[in-house]
């Protein structure tokens, strides 16, 4: 395939993992899943406050975007990944003020468990304009 590219921004956080922050194929930008970890410091940021983390999470998520070249504006759908449903209201809150108007398709799942005990986690799908 030769129309794929890997994106990398020291404006996310490093890949904890064997995978790329996001890839690029045929115009389509997936972004892997974001935790609230802060870029410069590979530290968890929000403390447990998942209004915090959300913050964190799709500022990471923003970050890939441009990268790639695109922006939230250009997103089709995002995954959300809760480690408790009861914190559906306060994640979707700040969600809300990051996608304002068309806002994309979204999945909304609790996990059992969460890479380094975040309390969400979030990837996005982007059309490059």
């Amino acid at each position: 395939m030769t129309d794929r590219r890997t994106v990398s921004t020291p404006s996310a956080p490093k890949a904890i993992g064997p995978y790329s922050q996001g890839v690029v194929v045929r115009g389509i930008v997936f972004t892997a899943g974001q935790i609230a970890l802060d870029p410069a410091t590979g530290v968890m940021v929000g403390g447990g406050d998942v209004a915090r983390e959300t913050e964190r999470v799709l500022e990471n998520v923003r970050a890939i975007l441009v990268a790639a070249g695109a922006s939230l504006e250009h997103v089709v759908r995002c995954d959300v990944y809760l480690a408790e449903l009861a914190d559906f209201g306060a994640m979707n809150d700040v969600y809300a003020r990051y996608f304002p108007t068309n806002a994309p398709a979204r999945v909304t799942v609790q996990a059992a468990r969460l890479p380094k005990d975040a309390r969400v986690e979030i990837a996005a799908i982007a059309a490059i304009p």
